[in-house]
């Protein structure tokens, strides 16, 4: 186990987590020791990366193979102007080298496909899904499975999200096992009936909300504290200013 001291600019940096009883100086150690895979360094990616590190997870690792557009910062919170035509890991290990230097980001340049996801995904103790095409959600749900990894997967749309966490290596409290991504979501929609962000737009402000909420689930599952959306998926209508909770699987 790697060494989870805390400096004293840590303890002073970390001070309102600290004086929570439901984290404490061990939940923050146990952030500090935290390795976090985020897949996506876009519109929820940003979010995630950004509160992630202020937390103080100790190694957080991106994939992307992207680079920063103009279009992008509507929604891209962690890209700054300066950064266009740049990659988007090296751009998001700038933003958290200067939110928090305690915070480690390790880039990977490349995109996820099956030669290299299992790879990956083992080497992380917390995956979160932050892509935007259905292929790649199912790839990596099912990487997750096979590495036996908690996934926090979202996807958002024009004015909505949606947000689950995922275990279905586990069995819950009744001993039934915990049901997977192919089981909420059996197959992807035909090609062409959800159009992509571009296509039919997307309210910046929505992916900030969906993507602190995961960033919130990862806070949870790492230091053990509160109720993970296991099992239930989480709905968000930002036009109605609405959440609902759906429950599924056993």
């Amino acid at each position: 186990m790697s060494d989870a001291r805390l400096s004293p600019d840590e303890l002073e940096r970390y001070a309102r987590h600290i004086v929570l009883p439901e984290i404490g100086g061990a939940g923050q150690q146990k952030m500090k020791r935290a390795r976090v895979l985020v897949l996506g360094a876009g519109g929820l990616g940003a979010p995630v990366i950004l509160y992630l590190a202020a937390a103080g997870i100790g190694t957080i690792g991106v994939v992307d193979d992207d680079v920063v557009s103009l279009s992008n910062l509507q929604r891209q919170v962690l890209h700054a102007t300066g950064m266009v035509g740049e990659k988007k890991v090296e751009s998001a290990a700038g933003a958290v080298e200067r939110l928090n230097p305690h915070v480690s980001l390790v880039p990977h340049d490349l995109r996820l496909d099956e030669t290299n996801a299992a790879a990956l995904v083992r080497q992380y103790d917390v995956v979160v899904d932050g892509s935007d095409n259905f292929a790649t959600r199912y790839l990596l749900a099912d990487m997750c499975l096979a590495e036996k990894k908690p996934l926090v997967t979202s996807a958002v749309g024009r004015f909505d999200g949606s947000l689950t966490v995922l275990k279905p290596y586990e069995k819950d409290e009744k001993g039934n096992r915990r049901p997977s991504y192919r089981e909420l979501f059996p197959e992807p929609p035909p090609a062409g009936v959800v159009p992509s962000c571009a296509e039919a737009g997307i309210v910046g402000a929505l992916t900030g909300v969906m993507g602190s909420l995961q960033a919130m689930e990862v806070i949870k599952l790492v230091t053990g504290i509160g109720e993970p959306l296991l099992g239930r998926l989480l709905l968000y209508d930002a036009l109605a200013a609405r959440f609902e909770t759906i429950s599924y699987g056993s």
